[in-house]
């Protein structure tokens, strides 16, 4: 008798499409090699409002449409609708969200046997996934990717946070520090797994840094900085902007490349350009627009140090990303930074918002002698296949379990 793997029902509205292939590219390098040992199926659900693409001649990034089905790398992907208002009643979003994926969730539970829900961040995606999970009577994971935070500070959001963890038969947090978040809201600690993300070291490692800086008319003996990620305010990038006239001092040659494009929050590039126009750093700062992940180890590799000042982070692959390439980073003591920049030999961890400490920790972590070697071999430690093999025996224990709670009998940490 041919024993067949349960099927996995992935649920998350940030997920790569067509129409905006970098968006939530992390949960799909975690799930699709969940998917090369249980089969899954993907619901990401997109939200919609009438004459919503009018917004787009003033913001071009809103909302980018997404086609109702496609196929990526042999895993089927489904695009269902949901109201949801712009700016407005975002209380309503987990049950419009729910409520629009019903139909579709239903069917692919009876055409594959589907036998767990997989939702990442909590809300809306969350929150919604638990309603599914019973309406169709299927348990439920919800993965905290750091979102979870800011939003707790809502008094109308945080009461829909707290629910959704509680009806979900896991809770999987990419970092400890979003994991004692939760359990500060009242959430048992033995319910809460910590699994980090990983990185793909095939896809990042170390290359010729001539070529980008040839490209960029950057000398080699030029210091560079880099940040990646999505132009939007969290990430900080103004921060970087903001002490580059004081580097000079010490850098004279100094270049700053900015790699990312729109993102779910926002699009923060033209006050960032212009952040540089009035510092008259035109000829510095490069905006390379968004990248795949594919092209992303050329950038990494011309540069010298990867600094992020972001405001919120659950665990940031790019930091990973940024040491497969063999380069130190600088970041701020929020979320679960620290958790991935967790020794000074990868690094620096400077206060959020102080704008002197970051200077002068990217001042002396230009001057600093790194051994590159070190800080790839940590990121290597860090691939993905121990974070998968983990959540793989977690999802099989859940749908063995049958149950709606499962929490283990010691709060367990995969992160390091």
């Amino acid at each position: 008798m041919v024993h067949t793997p349960p099927h996995l029902l992935v649920f998350s509205s940030l997920f790569p499409h067509s129409g905006a292939p970098n968006a939530g590219v992390f949960i799909r390098e975690r799930m699709f090699r969940v998917g090369k040992t249980l089969p899954i199926t993907v619901i990401s659900p997109k939200p919609w409002f009438p004459g919503q693409s009018l917004i787009r001649y003033f913001k071009p990034g809103f909302r980018l449409p997404a086609p109702r089905h496609e196929i990526q790398d042999g895993i089927a992907v489904y695009h269902p609708r949901y109201i949801s208002f712009p700016g407005m009643l975002k209380q309503l979003d987990g049950f419009f969200m729910a409520a629009g994926s019903y139909l579709i969730a239903r069917r692919l539970k009876k055409q594959l046997g589907i036998r767990l829900l997989d939702a990442h961040f909590t809300y809306p995606d969350g929150y919604a996934a638990t309603l599914l999970g019973r309406w169709l009577d299927l348990p439920v994971t919800i993965t905290l990717r750091g979102t979870e935070v800011p939003q707790s500070g809502r008094d109308k959001l945080r009461p829909l946070l707290v629910r959704a963890w509680r009806g979900a038969a896991r809770l999987f947090s990419v970092s400890e520090s979003l994991r004692q978040h939760a359990i500060s809201l009242g959430i048992d600690n033995r319910k809460i797994k910590v699994i980090g993300n990983g990185v793909d070291t095939g896809k990042f490692h170390p290359t010729d840094r001539m070529v980008v800086r040839q490209s960029l008319g950057i000398s080699e003996s030029a210091k560079v900085i880099i940040s990646v990620g999505a132009l939007v305010e969290r990430k900080g990038f103004h921060r970087v902007i903001e002490i580059l006239p004081e580097l000079f001092d010490d850098y004279p040659e100094l270049h700053y490349l900015i790699v990312g494009g729109a993102g779910p929050e926002g699009d923060f590039r033209e006050g960032l350009m212009r952040q540089v126009k009035s510092l008259q750093l035109e000829s510095r700062v490069h905006f390379l627009g968004a990248m795949p992940s594919t092209e992303l180890k050329w950038p990494l590799s011309a540069a010298d140090l990867f600094v992020l000042s972001t405001s919120n982070e659950g665990w940031a692959n790019v930091f990973l990303e940024a040491m497969a390439c063999g380069l130190p980073v600088v970041t701020t003591d929020v979320g679960g930074n620290k958790e991935v920049v967790c020794r000074p030999e990868l690094g620096r961890i400077v206060p959020f918002g102080d704008a002197t400490a970051l200077l002068e920790s990217v001042r002396s972590a230009l001057s600093g002698s790194w051994d590159r070697t070190a800080i790839r071999k940590y990121a290597m430690e860090n691939a993905w296949d121990q974070r998968v093999a983990c959540l793989v025996e977690e999802f099989l224990t859940i749908i063995s379990d049958g149950r709606k709670q499962t929490p283990s009998t010691h709060a367990e940490i995969i992160d390091k």
